[in-house]
Protein backbone atom coordinates (compact mmCIF):
# COMPACT_ATOMS: atom_id res chain seq x y z
CA UNK A 1 0.00 0.00 0.00
CA UNK A 2 1.50 3.24 -1.05
CA UNK A 3 2.29 5.77 1.78
CA UNK A 4 0.35 8.99 1.32
CA UNK A 5 1.92 12.34 0.57
CA UNK A 6 2.82 14.14 4.31
CA UNK A 7 0.57 17.14 4.33
CA UNK A 8 2.21 20.33 4.18
CA UNK A 9 0.71 23.25 6.33
CA UNK A 10 0.08 25.73 3.30
CA UNK A 11 0.87 29.42 3.99
CA UNK A 12 2.03 32.58 2.53
CA UNK A 13 1.46 33.07 -0.93
CA UNK A 14 -0.03 29.40 -1.37
CA UNK A 15 -2.59 30.07 1.57
CA UNK A 16 -3.36 33.45 0.01
CA UNK A 17 -4.53 31.49 -3.42
CA UNK A 18 -6.81 28.97 -1.42
CA UNK A 19 -8.18 32.13 -0.05
CA UNK A 20 -8.89 33.66 -2.96
CA UNK A 21 -10.71 30.70 -4.62
CA UNK A 22 -7.75 30.43 -7.42
CA UNK A 23 -6.96 27.08 -6.18
CA UNK A 24 -8.43 24.06 -4.05
CA UNK A 25 -6.33 23.20 -0.79
CA UNK A 26 -5.73 19.69 -1.93
CA UNK A 27 -4.62 20.72 -5.06
CA UNK A 28 -2.38 23.51 -4.01
CA UNK A 29 -1.01 21.04 -1.96
CA UNK A 30 -0.35 19.00 -4.54
CA UNK A 31 1.29 21.64 -6.51
CA UNK A 32 3.54 23.29 -3.90
CA UNK A 33 4.55 19.04 -3.20
CA UNK A 34 5.31 19.42 -7.19
CA UNK A 35 7.45 22.67 -6.86
CA UNK A 36 9.69 21.32 -4.01
CA UNK A 37 10.47 18.18 -5.90
CA UNK A 38 11.22 19.84 -9.21
CA UNK A 39 13.11 22.17 -6.91
CA UNK A 40 11.09 24.88 -9.07
CA UNK A 41 9.23 28.21 -7.56
CA UNK A 42 6.37 27.64 -6.46
CA UNK A 43 4.64 30.79 -8.41
CA UNK A 44 6.70 29.54 -11.81
CA UNK A 45 5.42 26.00 -11.33
CA UNK A 46 1.84 26.99 -10.90
CA UNK A 47 2.20 29.29 -14.34
CA UNK A 48 4.35 27.00 -16.15
CA UNK A 49 1.72 23.86 -16.35
CA UNK A 50 -1.17 26.72 -16.86
CA UNK A 51 -2.64 26.02 -13.15
CA UNK A 52 -3.20 29.85 -12.75
CA UNK A 53 -3.34 32.59 -13.95
CA UNK A 54 -0.31 34.32 -13.91
CA UNK A 55 -2.16 37.54 -13.21
CA UNK A 56 -4.40 36.63 -11.03
CA UNK A 57 -1.41 35.21 -8.67
CA UNK A 58 0.60 38.60 -9.28
CA UNK A 59 -2.59 40.63 -8.18
CA UNK A 60 -3.22 38.46 -5.04
CA UNK A 61 0.18 38.56 -3.94
CA UNK A 62 0.51 42.51 -4.16
CA UNK A 63 -2.82 42.93 -2.38
CA UNK A 64 -1.33 40.38 0.10
CA UNK A 65 1.89 41.60 0.87
CA UNK A 66 1.79 45.29 0.06
CA UNK A 67 4.46 44.55 -2.86
CA UNK A 68 4.31 46.65 -5.61
CA UNK A 69 3.08 45.48 -9.06
CA UNK A 70 5.47 46.74 -12.02
CA UNK A 71 4.15 46.08 -15.54
CA UNK A 72 7.76 45.67 -17.09
CA UNK A 73 6.42 45.41 -20.92
CA UNK A 74 8.49 48.44 -21.51
CA UNK A 75 11.08 48.27 -19.04
CA UNK A 76 14.62 48.98 -20.41
CA UNK A 77 16.97 46.86 -18.27
CA UNK A 78 20.55 48.58 -17.49
CA UNK A 79 22.17 44.90 -18.24
CA UNK A 80 25.04 46.60 -15.85
CA UNK A 81 22.92 46.27 -13.19
CA UNK A 82 21.78 43.11 -13.85
CA UNK A 83 25.67 41.58 -13.83
CA UNK A 84 25.56 42.84 -10.00
CA UNK A 85 24.67 39.60 -9.41
CA UNK A 86 25.77 36.13 -11.24
CA UNK A 87 23.78 34.19 -13.68
CA UNK A 88 23.79 31.43 -11.60
CA UNK A 89 21.29 32.82 -8.90
CA UNK A 90 19.20 34.77 -11.00
CA UNK A 91 18.40 31.49 -12.42
CA UNK A 92 18.28 29.95 -9.43
CA UNK A 93 15.59 31.64 -7.24
CA UNK A 94 13.80 33.24 -11.08
CA UNK A 95 14.64 36.93 -10.13
CA UNK A 96 15.78 39.79 -11.68
CA UNK A 97 17.77 42.78 -10.81
CA UNK A 98 15.96 45.71 -12.35
CA UNK A 99 17.15 48.72 -11.18
CA UNK A 100 19.29 50.40 -8.07
CA UNK A 101 19.00 53.24 -5.76
CA UNK A 102 21.74 54.19 -4.28
CA UNK A 103 23.19 51.22 -2.00
CA UNK A 104 19.62 49.51 -2.41
CA UNK A 105 19.31 46.99 -5.50
CA UNK A 106 15.36 46.54 -6.82
CA UNK A 107 14.51 43.00 -7.57
CA UNK A 108 11.86 41.65 -10.11
CA UNK A 109 10.50 38.36 -8.46
CA UNK A 110 6.73 36.90 -8.89
CA UNK A 111 6.64 35.66 -5.32
CA UNK A 112 7.56 38.36 -2.82
CA UNK A 113 7.70 36.09 -0.08
CA UNK A 114 10.92 34.30 -1.78
CA UNK A 115 13.05 36.02 1.29
CA UNK A 116 16.08 33.66 0.39
CA UNK A 117 16.09 34.91 -2.97
CA UNK A 118 16.64 38.36 -1.30
CA UNK A 119 18.92 37.29 1.33
CA UNK A 120 21.21 35.59 -1.21
CA UNK A 121 21.11 38.38 -3.12
CA UNK A 122 21.95 40.87 -0.47
CA UNK A 123 25.07 39.04 0.66
CA UNK A 124 26.21 38.25 -3.12
CA UNK A 125 26.22 42.25 -3.89
CA UNK A 126 26.62 43.67 -0.28
CA UNK A 127 23.54 45.94 -1.26
CA UNK A 128 19.77 46.47 0.79
CA UNK A 129 17.69 44.24 -1.85
CA UNK A 130 14.29 45.46 -1.78
CA UNK A 131 11.17 42.62 -3.45
CA UNK A 132 9.29 44.38 -6.70
CA UNK A 133 6.60 41.87 -7.99
CA UNK A 134 5.56 41.17 -11.96
CA UNK A 135 3.85 38.57 -13.57
CA UNK A 136 5.52 35.17 -13.84
CA UNK A 137 5.41 34.71 -17.34
CA UNK A 138 5.99 38.04 -18.11
CA UNK A 139 9.08 37.88 -15.88
CA UNK A 140 10.28 34.42 -17.40
CA UNK A 141 10.79 36.28 -20.52
CA UNK A 142 12.37 39.03 -19.40
CA UNK A 143 14.54 36.68 -17.76
CA UNK A 144 15.54 34.59 -20.91
CA UNK A 145 15.91 38.12 -23.59
CA UNK A 146 17.91 39.78 -20.58
CA UNK A 147 20.57 36.26 -20.35
CA UNK A 148 20.63 36.29 -23.97
CA UNK A 149 21.82 39.99 -24.49
CA UNK A 150 24.34 39.26 -21.90
CA UNK A 151 25.73 36.38 -23.87
CA UNK A 152 26.65 39.06 -26.63
CA UNK A 153 28.80 41.00 -24.41
CA UNK A 154 30.29 37.28 -23.05
CA UNK A 155 28.29 37.15 -19.94
CA UNK A 156 26.80 33.71 -19.13
CA UNK A 157 28.63 32.14 -21.67
CA UNK A 158 28.37 28.58 -19.45
CA UNK A 159 24.96 27.89 -21.19
CA UNK A 160 24.75 25.81 -23.43
CA UNK A 161 28.15 24.49 -22.95
CA UNK A 162 27.18 20.73 -23.22
CA UNK A 163 26.63 21.22 -26.83
CA UNK A 164 30.49 22.53 -27.23
CA UNK A 165 31.76 19.29 -25.51
CA UNK A 166 32.16 17.75 -28.81
CA UNK A 167 32.91 20.42 -30.98
CA UNK A 168 36.38 19.93 -32.64
CA UNK A 169 38.49 21.93 -35.06
CA UNK A 170 39.91 19.79 -37.54
CA UNK A 171 43.26 20.07 -37.67
CA UNK A 172 43.53 23.01 -35.66
CA UNK A 173 47.33 23.94 -35.81
CA UNK A 174 49.66 27.38 -36.34
CA UNK A 175 52.85 27.53 -37.23
CA UNK A 176 52.57 30.97 -35.47
CA UNK A 177 54.39 31.99 -32.31
CA UNK A 178 51.50 33.06 -29.97
CA UNK A 179 53.32 35.11 -27.66
CA UNK A 180 50.86 38.24 -27.28
CA UNK A 181 48.31 35.73 -25.49
CA UNK A 182 45.91 37.03 -28.01
CA UNK A 183 44.23 33.66 -28.49
CA UNK A 184 44.67 31.97 -24.87
CA UNK A 185 41.82 33.40 -23.46
CA UNK A 186 39.11 31.03 -22.54
CA UNK A 187 35.55 33.25 -22.69
CA UNK A 188 37.07 34.33 -26.08
CA UNK A 189 36.93 30.73 -27.27
CA UNK A 190 33.91 30.23 -25.71
CA UNK A 191 32.04 32.89 -27.30
CA UNK A 192 33.44 32.23 -30.82
CA UNK A 193 32.60 28.68 -30.70
CA UNK A 194 28.85 29.44 -29.14
CA UNK A 195 28.55 32.22 -32.23
CA UNK A 196 29.31 29.55 -34.44
CA UNK A 197 26.81 26.88 -33.41
CA UNK A 198 24.39 30.05 -33.00
CA UNK A 199 24.78 30.41 -36.77
CA UNK A 200 24.58 26.65 -37.28
CA UNK A 201 21.04 26.50 -35.33
CA UNK A 202 19.86 29.76 -37.18
CA UNK A 203 19.92 28.76 -40.26
CA UNK A 204 22.40 31.30 -41.21
CA UNK A 205 24.67 31.50 -44.43
CA UNK A 206 27.42 33.95 -43.62
CA UNK A 207 28.16 35.34 -40.32
CA UNK A 208 29.94 39.64 -39.81
CA UNK A 209 32.51 40.06 -37.08
CA UNK A 210 32.98 44.00 -37.49
CA UNK A 211 34.76 46.77 -35.45
CA UNK A 212 34.08 50.02 -35.30
CA UNK A 213 35.02 53.16 -33.58
CA UNK A 214 32.82 52.41 -30.73
CA UNK A 215 31.01 49.32 -31.12
CA UNK A 216 31.85 45.95 -32.08
CA UNK A 217 28.93 43.63 -33.25
CA UNK A 218 28.19 40.61 -34.73
CA UNK A 219 25.76 39.92 -37.51
CA UNK A 220 24.30 36.98 -38.89
CA UNK A 221 22.61 36.27 -42.63
CA UNK A 222 19.68 34.73 -42.45
CA UNK A 223 17.34 34.50 -45.21
CA UNK A 224 19.28 36.59 -47.05
CA UNK A 225 19.06 39.62 -44.75
CA UNK A 226 21.82 40.47 -42.54
CA UNK A 227 20.30 41.23 -38.50
CA UNK A 228 22.45 41.93 -35.49
CA UNK A 229 22.92 39.63 -32.89
CA UNK A 230 25.32 40.73 -30.69
CA UNK A 231 27.80 43.37 -28.87
CA UNK A 232 30.61 41.92 -27.50
CA UNK A 233 32.97 44.76 -25.82
CA UNK A 234 35.24 46.68 -28.34
CA UNK A 235 38.28 45.62 -26.32
CA UNK A 236 37.69 42.13 -27.57
CA UNK A 237 38.05 42.56 -31.13
CA UNK A 238 41.40 41.80 -31.89
CA UNK A 239 41.16 38.92 -29.81
CA UNK A 240 38.43 37.51 -31.54
CA UNK A 241 39.75 37.83 -34.62
CA UNK A 242 43.10 36.45 -33.80
CA UNK A 243 41.26 33.31 -32.28
CA UNK A 244 39.55 33.09 -35.84
CA UNK A 245 42.52 32.99 -37.46
CA UNK A 246 43.62 30.44 -35.41
CA UNK A 247 41.13 28.28 -36.61
CA UNK A 248 41.18 28.97 -40.00
CA UNK A 249 45.22 28.50 -39.81
CA UNK A 250 45.37 32.11 -41.11
CA UNK A 251 49.10 33.99 -40.12
CA UNK A 252 47.55 35.90 -36.81
CA UNK A 253 50.71 38.38 -36.97
CA UNK A 254 49.45 39.83 -40.16
CA UNK A 255 47.06 42.20 -40.15
CA UNK A 256 47.51 44.60 -43.35
CA UNK A 257 46.45 42.33 -46.10
CA UNK A 258 43.41 40.09 -46.57
CA UNK A 259 43.57 36.72 -45.60
CA UNK A 260 41.51 33.94 -46.68
CA UNK A 261 41.04 30.21 -44.80
CA UNK A 262 38.87 27.64 -44.06
CA UNK A 263 37.65 26.48 -40.82
CA UNK A 264 35.91 22.37 -40.29
CA UNK A 265 34.00 21.97 -37.51
CA UNK A 266 33.33 18.52 -36.40
CA UNK A 267 29.90 18.56 -34.79
CA UNK A 268 30.01 14.71 -33.70
CA UNK A 269 31.45 11.78 -35.14
CA UNK A 270 29.32 12.04 -38.79
CA UNK A 271 28.68 15.89 -38.93
CA UNK A 272 30.61 18.71 -39.39
CA UNK A 273 30.37 21.86 -40.78
CA UNK A 274 32.72 24.23 -43.19
CA UNK A 275 33.39 27.84 -42.89
CA UNK A 276 35.16 29.73 -45.80
CA UNK A 277 36.67 32.67 -43.65
CA UNK A 278 37.89 35.84 -45.20
CA UNK A 279 39.51 38.80 -42.64
CA UNK A 280 40.04 42.52 -44.25
CA UNK A 281 41.81 45.17 -42.46
CA UNK A 282 39.20 48.34 -41.82
CA UNK A 283 39.52 51.57 -40.15
CA UNK A 284 39.09 50.23 -36.55
CA UNK A 285 40.55 46.28 -37.19
CA UNK A 286 40.35 43.55 -38.70
CA UNK A 287 36.47 43.03 -40.20
CA UNK A 288 36.12 38.87 -40.33
CA UNK A 289 33.38 37.41 -42.40
CA UNK A 290 32.58 33.76 -42.68
CA UNK A 291 30.94 31.61 -45.24
CA UNK A 292 28.67 28.47 -44.11
CA UNK A 293 29.42 25.35 -46.25
CA UNK A 294 27.00 23.13 -45.63
CA UNK A 295 27.64 19.61 -48.06
CA UNK A 296 24.78 18.38 -47.45
CA UNK A 297 23.36 21.04 -49.48
CA UNK A 298 24.67 18.78 -52.29
CA UNK A 299 22.07 16.28 -51.08
CA UNK A 300 19.10 18.60 -52.62
CA UNK A 301 16.90 17.34 -55.29
CA UNK A 302 16.00 18.99 -58.22
CA UNK A 303 12.37 19.02 -56.98
CA UNK A 304 13.49 21.43 -54.01
CA UNK A 305 15.30 24.19 -55.87
CA UNK A 306 11.97 25.85 -57.18
CA UNK A 307 12.07 25.68 -60.65
CA UNK A 308 8.38 26.06 -62.35
CA UNK A 309 7.61 22.72 -64.45
CA UNK A 310 8.87 23.94 -67.90
CA UNK A 311 11.88 25.59 -66.10
CA UNK A 312 12.86 22.01 -64.64
CA UNK A 313 12.50 20.37 -68.19
CA UNK A 314 14.17 22.93 -69.70
CA UNK A 315 16.87 22.42 -67.05
CA UNK A 316 16.78 18.54 -67.47
CA UNK A 317 17.42 18.27 -71.12
CA UNK A 318 19.97 20.85 -71.50
CA UNK A 319 22.00 18.92 -68.31
CA UNK A 320 21.72 15.80 -70.08
CA UNK A 321 23.79 17.20 -73.45
CA UNK A 322 27.22 15.51 -74.32
CA UNK A 323 28.64 19.11 -75.09
CA UNK A 324 28.34 22.88 -74.40
CA UNK A 325 28.14 25.26 -72.00
CA UNK A 326 25.60 25.20 -69.06
CA UNK A 327 25.58 28.67 -67.45
CA UNK A 328 24.35 29.89 -64.13
CA UNK A 329 24.32 33.04 -63.10
CA UNK A 330 23.34 35.82 -60.64
CA UNK A 331 24.78 38.05 -57.75
CA UNK A 332 26.82 36.76 -55.02
CA UNK A 333 24.71 34.64 -52.22
CA UNK A 334 22.01 34.04 -55.26
CA UNK A 335 22.10 30.28 -54.71
CA UNK A 336 24.42 29.17 -58.08
CA UNK A 337 26.94 26.78 -55.93
CA UNK A 338 23.82 25.00 -55.10
CA UNK A 339 22.42 24.93 -58.34
CA UNK A 340 25.28 23.54 -60.38
CA UNK A 341 25.79 20.69 -57.55
CA UNK A 342 22.72 19.58 -57.80
CA UNK A 343 23.28 19.33 -61.88
CA UNK A 344 26.85 17.70 -60.71
CA UNK A 345 24.95 15.17 -58.46
CA UNK A 346 22.39 14.19 -60.72
CA UNK A 347 25.71 13.53 -63.73
CA UNK A 348 27.97 11.82 -61.33
CA UNK A 349 27.83 8.60 -62.52
CA UNK A 350 30.48 5.28 -62.42
CA UNK A 351 30.78 5.83 -66.33
CA UNK A 352 31.45 9.57 -66.13
CA UNK A 353 34.31 11.23 -65.48
CA UNK A 354 33.68 15.31 -63.98
CA UNK A 355 36.67 17.23 -62.69
CA UNK A 356 35.89 20.84 -61.09
CA UNK A 357 38.16 24.11 -60.61
CA UNK A 358 36.57 26.22 -57.48
CA UNK A 359 37.76 28.85 -55.79
CA UNK A 360 37.69 27.71 -52.98
CA UNK A 361 35.58 24.62 -53.03
CA UNK A 362 32.84 25.13 -50.68
CA UNK A 363 30.86 21.01 -51.15
CA UNK A 364 32.93 18.07 -51.57
CA UNK A 365 31.68 15.18 -53.54
CA UNK A 366 32.74 11.75 -53.62
CA UNK A 367 33.06 10.45 -57.20
CA UNK A 368 34.17 14.26 -58.69
CA UNK A 369 37.83 15.88 -59.03
CA UNK A 370 38.07 19.00 -57.10
CA UNK A 371 40.70 20.69 -57.90
CA UNK A 372 41.16 24.24 -55.59
CA UNK A 373 42.52 27.32 -57.69
CA UNK A 374 45.30 29.01 -55.46
CA UNK A 375 46.38 32.45 -56.94
CA UNK A 376 49.12 32.40 -55.08
CA UNK A 377 50.47 29.11 -55.75
CA UNK A 378 49.97 30.11 -59.19
CA UNK A 379 46.75 27.66 -59.45
CA UNK A 380 44.65 29.48 -61.63
CA UNK A 381 41.03 28.44 -63.72
CA UNK A 382 43.16 28.63 -66.63
CA UNK A 383 45.80 26.41 -65.51
CA UNK A 384 43.06 23.99 -64.26
CA UNK A 385 41.31 23.93 -67.29
CA UNK A 386 44.47 23.35 -69.76
CA UNK A 387 45.40 20.43 -66.81
CA UNK A 388 41.96 19.43 -67.52
CA UNK A 389 41.78 18.67 -71.18
CA UNK A 390 44.72 16.24 -70.55
CA UNK A 391 42.96 14.06 -67.96
CA UNK A 392 39.94 12.46 -70.44
CA UNK A 393 37.20 14.59 -69.39
CA UNK A 394 33.47 14.34 -70.31
CA UNK A 395 31.96 17.36 -67.74
CA UNK A 396 33.84 20.08 -66.18
CA UNK A 397 33.27 22.39 -63.94
CA UNK A 398 34.34 25.82 -63.74
CA UNK A 399 34.00 28.16 -60.36
CA UNK A 400 33.90 31.38 -61.70
CA UNK A 401 34.14 32.74 -65.34
CA UNK A 402 36.49 35.69 -64.48
CA UNK A 403 38.60 36.94 -67.03
CA UNK A 404 39.15 35.75 -71.44
CA UNK A 405 41.48 33.39 -70.35
CA UNK A 406 39.19 31.02 -68.49
CA UNK A 407 36.09 31.93 -70.85
CA UNK A 408 38.48 31.29 -74.20
CA UNK A 409 39.45 27.91 -72.86
CA UNK A 410 36.31 26.71 -71.68
CA UNK A 411 34.15 27.48 -74.82
CA UNK A 412 37.35 25.56 -76.47
CA UNK A 413 36.35 23.26 -74.25
CA UNK A 414 32.37 23.41 -75.08
CA UNK A 415 33.30 23.27 -79.04
CA UNK A 416 35.45 20.06 -78.93
CA UNK A 417 33.23 17.73 -77.26
CA UNK A 418 33.19 18.46 -73.27
CA UNK A 419 29.97 19.74 -70.76
CA UNK A 420 31.43 22.81 -69.74
CA UNK A 421 29.48 23.86 -66.32
CA UNK A 422 30.12 27.46 -64.92
CA UNK A 423 28.83 31.04 -63.27
CA UNK A 424 28.88 34.35 -64.31
CA UNK A 425 27.70 37.18 -62.20
CA UNK A 426 25.53 39.15 -64.61
CA UNK A 427 21.52 40.14 -63.61
CA UNK A 428 19.67 37.75 -65.97
CA UNK A 429 20.54 35.32 -69.11
CA UNK A 430 20.58 37.74 -71.81
CA UNK A 431 22.98 40.00 -70.07
CA UNK A 432 25.23 36.93 -69.78
CA UNK A 433 25.74 36.82 -73.44
CA UNK A 434 26.73 40.24 -73.99
CA UNK A 435 29.25 39.73 -71.24
CA UNK A 436 31.40 37.36 -72.68
CA UNK A 437 31.50 39.18 -75.81
CA UNK A 438 32.84 42.08 -73.70
CA UNK A 439 35.14 39.63 -72.32
CA UNK A 440 36.58 39.20 -76.08
CA UNK A 441 34.45 35.88 -76.64
CA UNK A 442 33.75 36.23 -80.30
CA UNK A 443 30.03 36.44 -80.70
CA UNK A 444 30.20 33.15 -83.51
CA UNK A 445 31.47 31.59 -80.19
CA UNK A 446 28.99 32.31 -77.92
CA UNK A 447 26.36 31.98 -79.92
CA UNK A 448 27.97 28.35 -81.33
CA UNK A 449 28.63 27.32 -77.42
CA UNK A 450 26.06 27.61 -74.83
CA UNK A 451 23.42 25.43 -74.64
CA UNK A 452 21.51 27.20 -71.59
CA UNK A 453 21.93 30.16 -69.16
CA UNK A 454 19.87 30.35 -66.12
CA UNK A 455 19.66 33.50 -64.31
CA UNK A 456 18.80 33.53 -60.45
CA UNK A 457 17.84 34.63 -57.30
CA UNK A 458 16.92 34.33 -53.51
CA UNK A 459 13.41 35.49 -51.92
CA UNK A 460 12.36 34.43 -48.72
CA UNK A 461 9.49 31.87 -48.07
CA UNK A 462 6.81 32.81 -46.24
CA UNK A 463 6.22 31.10 -42.89
CA UNK A 464 2.74 28.89 -43.71
CA UNK A 465 1.51 29.56 -40.10
CA UNK A 466 2.42 33.30 -40.48
CA UNK A 467 0.92 34.76 -43.26
CA UNK A 468 -2.06 37.01 -44.23
CA UNK A 469 -4.23 37.80 -47.36
CA UNK A 470 -3.09 41.01 -49.20
CA UNK A 471 -5.90 42.91 -50.91
CA UNK A 472 -4.58 44.66 -53.86
CA UNK A 473 -6.68 46.90 -56.65
CA UNK A 474 -6.62 45.59 -60.09
CA UNK A 475 -4.72 48.44 -61.34
CA UNK A 476 -1.89 47.74 -58.70
CA UNK A 477 -1.57 44.38 -59.84
CA UNK A 478 -1.06 45.26 -63.41
CA UNK A 479 1.54 47.55 -61.97
CA UNK A 480 3.26 45.22 -60.44
CA UNK A 481 3.39 42.67 -63.86
CA UNK A 482 0.42 40.83 -63.35
CA UNK A 483 -1.91 40.47 -66.74
CA UNK A 484 -5.24 40.76 -67.32
CA UNK A 485 -5.40 37.08 -67.76
CA UNK A 486 -3.68 36.47 -64.31
CA UNK A 487 -6.24 38.93 -62.88
CA UNK A 488 -9.23 37.50 -64.37
CA UNK A 489 -8.51 33.67 -62.98
CA UNK A 490 -8.16 35.37 -59.46
CA UNK A 491 -4.37 36.31 -57.96
CA UNK A 492 -4.31 35.58 -53.85
CA UNK A 493 -1.82 37.39 -52.36
CA UNK A 494 -0.14 36.69 -48.99
CA UNK A 495 1.84 38.84 -46.75
CA UNK A 496 4.28 38.21 -43.93
CA UNK A 497 2.67 38.60 -39.69
CA UNK A 498 5.71 39.86 -38.03
CA UNK A 499 5.85 39.50 -34.13
CA UNK A 500 5.94 36.28 -33.32
CA UNK A 501 7.47 34.34 -30.47
CA UNK A 502 9.21 31.59 -32.84
CA UNK A 503 9.62 33.56 -36.24
CA UNK A 504 9.70 37.30 -35.54
CA UNK A 505 9.62 37.99 -39.41
CA UNK A 506 6.83 35.54 -41.01
CA UNK A 507 9.38 34.04 -43.36
CA UNK A 508 10.95 30.72 -43.44
CA UNK A 509 13.89 29.34 -45.54
CA UNK A 510 14.19 30.67 -48.72
CA UNK A 511 12.45 29.73 -52.31
CA UNK A 512 14.58 30.55 -55.33
CA UNK A 513 13.36 32.62 -58.84
CA UNK A 514 14.45 31.84 -62.15
CA UNK A 515 15.60 32.29 -65.33
CA UNK A 516 16.23 29.03 -67.58
CA UNK A 517 17.11 30.39 -71.12
CA UNK A 518 18.10 27.94 -74.00
CA UNK A 519 19.78 29.17 -76.68
CA UNK A 520 17.60 28.90 -79.81
CA UNK A 521 18.41 29.28 -83.68
CA UNK A 522 16.70 32.68 -83.23
CA UNK A 523 18.71 33.77 -80.50
CA UNK A 524 21.90 32.35 -81.88
CA UNK A 525 21.51 34.26 -85.22
CA UNK A 526 20.86 37.55 -83.00
CA UNK A 527 24.16 37.01 -81.04
CA UNK A 528 25.92 36.66 -84.32
CA UNK A 529 24.56 39.80 -85.87
CA UNK A 530 25.20 41.34 -82.62
CA UNK A 531 22.38 41.85 -80.98
CA UNK A 532 22.17 44.10 -77.92
CA UNK A 533 20.73 42.44 -74.26
CA UNK A 534 17.53 44.28 -74.53
CA UNK A 535 16.99 42.62 -78.23
CA UNK A 536 17.82 39.26 -76.77
CA UNK A 537 15.66 39.60 -73.83
CA UNK A 538 12.45 40.34 -76.32
CA UNK A 539 13.42 37.22 -78.31
CA UNK A 540 13.63 35.40 -75.29
CA UNK A 541 9.75 37.22 -74.19
CA UNK A 542 8.54 36.00 -77.48
CA UNK A 543 10.01 32.15 -77.23
CA UNK A 544 7.92 32.34 -73.57
CA UNK A 545 10.78 32.25 -71.68
CA UNK A 546 9.94 33.82 -68.34
CA UNK A 547 12.38 36.24 -67.08
CA UNK A 548 12.97 36.52 -63.42
CA UNK A 549 10.75 39.05 -62.47
CA UNK A 550 7.78 36.77 -63.72
CA UNK A 551 9.20 33.73 -61.94
CA UNK A 552 8.59 35.93 -58.92
CA UNK A 553 5.50 37.37 -59.42
CA UNK A 554 4.44 33.50 -59.91
CA UNK A 555 5.54 32.34 -56.49
CA UNK A 556 3.96 35.36 -54.92
CA UNK A 557 0.54 33.44 -56.67
CA UNK A 558 1.51 30.62 -55.42
CA UNK A 559 1.60 31.86 -51.68
CA UNK A 560 5.36 30.76 -51.22
CA UNK A 561 6.62 34.16 -50.80
CA UNK A 562 5.36 37.80 -50.55
CA UNK A 563 4.91 40.46 -53.33
CA UNK A 564 7.42 42.43 -50.97
CA UNK A 565 9.82 40.28 -51.06
CA UNK A 566 9.26 39.72 -55.05
CA UNK A 567 9.83 43.42 -55.30
CA UNK A 568 13.06 43.18 -52.98
CA UNK A 569 15.44 40.91 -54.95
CA UNK A 570 13.88 41.27 -58.32
CA UNK A 571 14.67 44.69 -60.67
CA UNK A 572 12.14 45.53 -63.66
Amino acid sequence: MATPAKKINLSGLARKLVLDGLLEEEAAQEHFQGALKKKQPFVAYLVENDLAPSSEIALAASQEFGVPLLEIDSLELDLDVVKLIKEDLIKKHHALPIFKRGKRLYIALSDPTNLQALDEIKFAVSMNTEAILVEEDKLAKLIDKTLEEMDGGLGGMDDDMDDLEDLEVADETTDQEEDDGDIDDAPVVKFVNKVLLDAIKKGASDLHFEPYEKIYRVRFRIDGVLMEVAKPPLVLSSKIAARIKVMARLDVSERRVPQDGRIKLKLSKTKSIDFRVNTCPTLFGEKTCMRILDSDAAALQIDMLGYEDHQKENFLSNLHKPYGMFLVTGPTGSGKTVSLYTGISILNQVDINISTAEDPVEINLPGVNQVQVDERTGMTFEKALKAFLRQDPDIILVGEIRDLGTAGIAVKAAQTGHMVMSTLHTNDAPQTLTRLQDMGIQAFAVATSINLITAQRLCRRLHGEYREPLEMPKEALLDEGYTEEDVAKGIKLFEPVTGNEDCDTGYKGRCGIYQVMNISDAMKRLIIEGANAVQLADQAAEEGIWDIRKSGLAKAMQGMTSLSEVNRVTVE
